[in-house]
């Protein structure tokens, strides 16, 4: 998982709370940080603060897709207004959540949305071993007419 916000009792405090429910966890303070972490590992999740020192936390969510397709991004606030949440589900975030952060309530999130992607990658695993098989059958098909 990883947690993206300027502030660094935030990131503590994030950080914390995911490892103790085991969660791994890696913190960047920048959206550059969280864009080079992305490229140089795997994150199911990152939690990312809308306001960050060099970007602004939605156009950061782009970012992470083209290194990542499959992150769960959802964004964290203390400035919610109508046009950060538009942004956000304009730039499909996964999930947008306020600061104070109700530790429960985000807990709840991150699992509801890793449940949801892990179903969606067995779909389309199944979808994949259905396309194989087909074109397996189809080909023996093939080669029988062609004996």
């Amino acid at each position: 998982m990883l947690v993206v916000d300027d502030d660094a009792v935030i990131r503590k405090t994030l950080s914390r709370i995911l490892k103790t429910e085991g969660y791994d966890v890696l913190t960047a303070e920048t959206g550059k940080q969280a864009i080079a972490a992305s490229k140089k590992r795997f994150f199911n999740v990152a939690l990312i603060d809308v306001r960050l020192q060099d970007m602004e936390g939605t156009a950061l969510i782009d970012k992470l897709k083209e290194t990542e397709p499959r992150v769960i991004r959802i964004i964290v606030t203390g400035y919610p207004s109508m046009d950060s949440a538009i942004e956000a589900v304009n730039r499909n975030a996964d999930g947008y959540i306020l600061k104070p952060i109700d530790v429960q309530e985000l807990l709840a999130m991150v699992e509801k949305q890793l449940k949801k992607q892990r179903e969606d990658l067995e779909y389309s695993e199944r979808k994949v071993a259905q396309y194989i098989e087909t074109r397996v059958k189809n080909l023996e098909l093939e080669m029988d007419r062609n004996r």
